[in-house]
């Protein structure tokens, strides 16, 4: 373990409160300001250093408790050296992991840097990230109840969020800047039901509404299905809240469409958690109340299961996020994307979305590729960069991402370059 190294590892019962490639900077697109931005707040009020925000959905769970840690106890598991690759020539400075499974104590994450990210991968620079959270996921939490109605209670789908055993599917937020561990809030156990107007499943056998779970289910059905974070990082004398999250995807139900339901509402609550008015039913895991303040700066990450225009989720799922007045959509593209839709075919050739913006290789028949994962900064912040790590078959690195059985994930790791007010907050 590195002297420096801090992680902030929460204990269920304790709550803290392509890619650049080989490009340079200057030629990759900056994204067009804002028409409310145009003329207002000169240069000179951002650091000169722009800050890189990434999420990367890694596929790096496992099927067994316990089994994570052994993979990367030694340097030799080719996934997640092919994951750590990729993370190494992004560069991040702040980068979300989606599917990496929690460990009490942070002992994964810590072998993960340690043994792979620090290390060289096939001549990529080293990375190091001396700051880290990591905390429970509601994955693999029994719920004890039938929350499926097959008339059986157990397993990965009558869990608060589907995974075989707790901690599966989890998520970790590594920085290069300090992350503000007294300030972090997690809202795991935010229940479903206390969200106004919540889009609560129906059972369509029943001619009552919204009544796929029962009074006594919804009084523990937790919203999260992983959970959600807000970790505020210190860039110079600013701070950024970095919200995280990985919603349910919006398939595996039925009629009822509950997965697709709480897709939805587990992207509105970034939508209410910026939205200064709106956020006041909203109560973490320490018991404080509300959102983020009007002059925050924040970037949500994650995958979000949704796409503007394709795929199962509910419709305008997404578009809670993008056409929100406080976010940036900077909308990062890649050539690699493109190439393998017109390569795959099959659902991709009837999508109403343009490829370039796909960041997920899902299967061809259905639902196809989609753009599935997001970095979007608040107002606040200045883009000056995006993209999509999905090189070209042509491009040496695109061994790092593959076709299907996929050497490293399914996802492609998204970043965007944003400068950051000089100014405290």
């Amino acid at each position: 373990m590195l002297p420096s190294r801090r992680t902030l590892a929460v204990a269920a019962s304790v709550v803290a409160g392509a890619l650049l490639l080989a490009t340079p900077i200057a030629a990759v697109a900056a994204p067009p300001t804002a028409p409310h931005e145009r003329g207002n707040l000169p240069d000179l009020l951002f650091q000169k250093d722009p800050l890189r925000v990434a999420t990367f959905n890694l596929s790096l769970n496992r099927n067994a408790a316990g089994q994570l840690v052994t993979d990367l106890s030694t340097g030799a598991n080719a996934q997640a050296r092919t994951v750590a690759e990729i993370i190494q020539r992004a560069d991040a400075d702040v980068i979300l992991l989606n599917e990496f499974d929690y460990v009490d104590g942070g002992v994964a994450v810590d072998l993960f840097r340690e043994n792979y990210l620090e290390v060289s991968q096939n001549g990529a620079t080293p990375v190091d990230y001396p700051y880290a959270f990591v905390a429970p996921s509601n994955t693999g939490v029994a719920s004890g109840f039938d929350l499926n109605n097959d008339g059986a209670v157990g397993g990965g789908d009558d869990a608060f969020g589907f995974g075989l055993f707790e901690g599966q599917y989890g998520m970790v937020v590594l920085s290069k800047h300090p992350i503000v561990e007294s300030k972090v809030r997690t809202f795991q156990n935010f229940l479903w039901k206390d969200m106004p107007g919540a889009l609560l499943p129906d059972d369509p056998a029943t001619p009552a509404a919204a009544d796929w779970y029962s009074p006594e289910e919804l009084a523990v059905f937790r919203l999260s299905s992983k959970s959600h974070w807000d970790v505020p990082v210190k860039v110079g004398r600013h701070t950024v809240h970095v919200l995280a999250s990985h919603p349910t995807p919006p398939t595996f139900d039925g009629a009822e469409d509950r997965n697709g339901r709480r897709n939805h509402d587990e992207i509105r609550f970034w939508a209410d958690y910026v939205s200064p008015g709106k956020a006041g039913y909203i109560r973490d895991d320490a018991g404080k109340r509300g959102g983020l303040r009007a002059l925050d700066s924040f970037v949500i990450v994650g995958d979000q299961n949704a796409d503007p225009l394709d795929g199962d989720s509910v419709d305008a799922a997404i578009d809670q996020l993008l056409d929100h007045w406080r976010i940036r959509d900077t909308e990062p593209t890649s050539a690699g994307a493109v190439e393998a839709a017109t390569l795959q075919g099959g659902a991709n050739a009837a999508h109403e979305g343009d490829p370039a913006y796909d960041t997920a290789d899902f299967a061809d028949g259905a639902p196809g590729n989609l753009r599935a994962d997001y970095v979007l900064p608040s107002i606040t912040l200045r883009p000056v960069g995006a993209g999509v790590f999905w090189p070209v078959q042509a491009d040496p690195l695109s061994a790092l991402t593959g076709v299907f059985p996929f050497p490293s994930s399914d996802h492609r790791l998204v970043w965007v370059d944003v400068r950051v007010p000089r100014l405290a907050l």
